[in-house]
C-alpha cells in the first residue's frame, strides 16, 4: 500500500479495477488487495497492520466516498426504503447546528433571571 502513485484523472476507474475479473463497477467496493479486518487484528500485529494502510489524502477521500455510497445503497436507493435516511439526515443536521451554536447555549445556561 504505502504512498503509491494514485490515478490523478478525475472520473477514471481505480487502477486496481479490472472489468473482466470484477464485473460491473461498484463505487461502494474497494478493489485493492484484501487485508485482515481491524476486528481480527491482534494487539501485537496492530503496528504492522497500520503500516500497511494508505494515508494519502486522496485515499482518505476515496474511503469516505465508498462509505457514502454504501450508505446510499443501504438507506436511500432501495426500492422499498423507509424513512431511516431522513431521520439520520435530521439527526446529523441537528447535531451540526448544536455544535456550532454550543457557546450560545452554554452562556445562556449560566444567566440568572431571579
Amino acid at each position: 500500500m504505502g504512498w503509491e502513485a494514485p490515478n490523478w484523472r478525475i472520473g477514471d476507474y481505480p487502477s486496481t479495477y479490472n472489468q473482466k475479473v470484477h464485473g460491473p463497477y461498484d463505487p461502494a467496493r474497494f478493489y485493492g488487495k484484501p487485508d485482515t479486518p481491524l476486528g481480527e487484528v491482534k494487539v501485537g500485529e496492530l503496528g504492522s497492520w497500520l503500516a500497511r494502510r494508505n494515508f494519502h489524502p486522496r485515499a482518505i477521500v476515496q474511503c469516505g466516498s465508498r462509505a457514502l455510497w454504501r450508505w446510499r445503497h443501504k438507506y436511500v436507493l432501495p426500492v422499498k426504503s423507509n424513512a431511516a435516511f431522513l431521520y439520520q439526515f435530521m439527526f446529523c443536521t441537528s447535531m451540526f447546528y448544536y455544535t456550532i451554536n454550543y457557546k450560545k447555549f452554554w452562556d445562556h445556561s449560566h444567566y440568572k433571571y431571579h
